[in-house]
């Protein structure tokens, strides 16, 4: 697959813009050298004999293992996950794109295990709290002093009634999420539907998800898309919102309500996917009226999303409240320590916090949930906080974005004050998604971001 459809050039890069990438990328240097000043400045490590336990190999997992195996001396930490690839996610919606080859999402996890770490390379299938101890799929029981849980969440494909994700890439059907061969066959799917027009389907589903701008970014990819290719007059491209609002953040909903209205893309809201037609290509969606349905010729399917089996199962997840329905662990919103199990913590996706499903959310959340394990090694509590941090570069043409970033309370976070404005569409900001956010990325795996 090419890098660039070659029916849509990338823009050149205008002198002013020019200037204020390079400024911003200076900037970058600094931010990693700060991070890596930062870690090397631990005095010491920590003495310690404590078993660790990490439930789950994906981004989080795996930046907890190497961020653990710096900080701790004579501790047994093992990673429990029977993937041997490593995908790197964010790069999903660029493989869907046409903008990146689907090898660039794809690598191995044995290079980011940490020496010293061991890799039980099993799936989860059972969580002991009580017990002390993860249990694996082939009925191996690994027993931990402390347990940090970084499954990740589970595509619930099957909550869409005649959804078949061997089709994808058939007959107008797309979903990005999959798997980078998805991603790929999608980017097949949305091409032929960019050459011939029609009805262009967006959304995403009800409930908690990852890297909830993705939708709309795919959205906004496909517009532009239709304009380089002279055809936007022949498609209608309507996006089906799930609640009320565009996005979590008000500010932000509102920037995205405008941007659409602007590019003509038509929003449908409380619409939920509740089942498809793949042959008719007919979608039903769930309103509070009742069932819509809407005919297509291209549809990007968003599954639902809930915690894993293993985690669904066992004492860790909400038993009241929002996050109760879906399995999502029950952690304190400010530590990521679970609330009635004290040596178990769960960061990344499978943390049950009201924001904070995305890489970079990750970044920010796995040194708090290790600062107070080690508080608890060293009897030197920890005064961490995670403020709920998510980032979303969300794309609103090829070779723009918005570099959105919030913490629980909706409050704009600017990383890059002077250089990025959170609800400016930026040259830099793209630049940052299609090209710097990977290598910082790798660098998070490995403990050095």
């Amino acid at each position: 697959m090419p890098q660039n459809d070659s029916k849509a050039p990338m823009p050149t890069l205008p002198e002013p813009a020019r200037r204020r990438f390079l400024s911003g990328l200076a900037a970058l240097p600094l931010a990693t050298a700060v991070a890596q000043t930062s870690t090397a400045a631990r005095a010491n490590t920590v003495k310690t004999s404590a078993r660790i336990v990490i439930a789950g190999g994906g981004a989080a997992g795996l930046t907890t293992a190497s961020r653990l195996a710096a900080a701790l001396q004579g501790a047994r930490i093992t990673v429990v996950d029977a993937r041997k690839e490593h995908y790197y996610q964010p790069g999903f919606t660029l493989v869907a794109a046409g903008i990146k080859p689907q090898d660039y999402v794809t690598s191995q996890t044995s290079s980011y295990i940490p020496k010293g770490v061991e890799w039980v390379n099993e799936r989860v299938a059972e969580i002991d709290p009580e017990g002390n101890k993860v249990v694996t799929e082939s009925g191996k029981a690994v027993p931990y002093d402390f347990l940090i849980v970084a499954t990740g969440l589970e595509l619930h494909y099957a909550g869409i009634e005649g959804m078949d994700t061997a089709r994808i890439g058939q007959n107008g059907l797309g979903s990005i999420y999959h798997s980078p061969q998805a991603a790929s066959a999608t980017w097949g799917a949305l091409s032929q539907f960019l050459d011939t027009g029609g009805v262009g389907l967006f959304g995403r589903p009800a409930g908690e998800m990852k890297c909830a701008g993705a939708p709309l970014k795919y959205a906004f990819i496909a517009d532009d898309h239709l304009r380089r290719r002279g055809n936007r007059g022949k498609a209608e491209l309507v996006y089906m919102a799930q609640s009320k609002s565009l996005f979590g953040v008000p500010i932000v909903a509102e920037k995205v309500r405008m941007l659409f209205q602007d590019r003509g893309v038509k929003v449908n809201h409380e619409h939920v996917l509740q089942s498809i037609d793949l042959d008719k290509r007919l979608a039903t969606y769930k309103t509070p009226t009742g069932t819509a349905e809407q005919a297509y010729d291209f549809i990007n399917v968003v599954p639902p999303m809930r915690a894993p089996e293993a985690v669904r199962n066992s004492p860790l997840p909400w038993t009241e409240g929002p996050f109760a329905a879906d399995g999502w662990m029950e952690v304190d919103h400010d530590t990521l320590r679970h609330k009635r199990y004290p040596n178990v913590f769960g960061v990344g996706d499978i943390a049950g916090v009201p924001k904070g499903k995305t890489a970079a959310s990750v970044k920010w959340q796995v040194p708090v949930a290790i600062d107070h394990l080690l508080g608890d090694i060293t009897g030197k509590a920890s005064t961490e906080v995670y403020n709920g941090y998510t980032s979303c570069p969300l794309i609103t043409r090829l070779g723009q974005a918005m570099l959105i970033e919030f913490d629980y309370k909706d409050n704009l976070i600017m990383s890059f004050p002077g250089v990025i404005a959170p609800l400016e569409e930026l040259w830099i900001s793209w630049v940052m998604k299609t090209m710097a956010l990977k290598p910082t990325y790798i660098s998070m795996l490995r403990g050095r971001a």
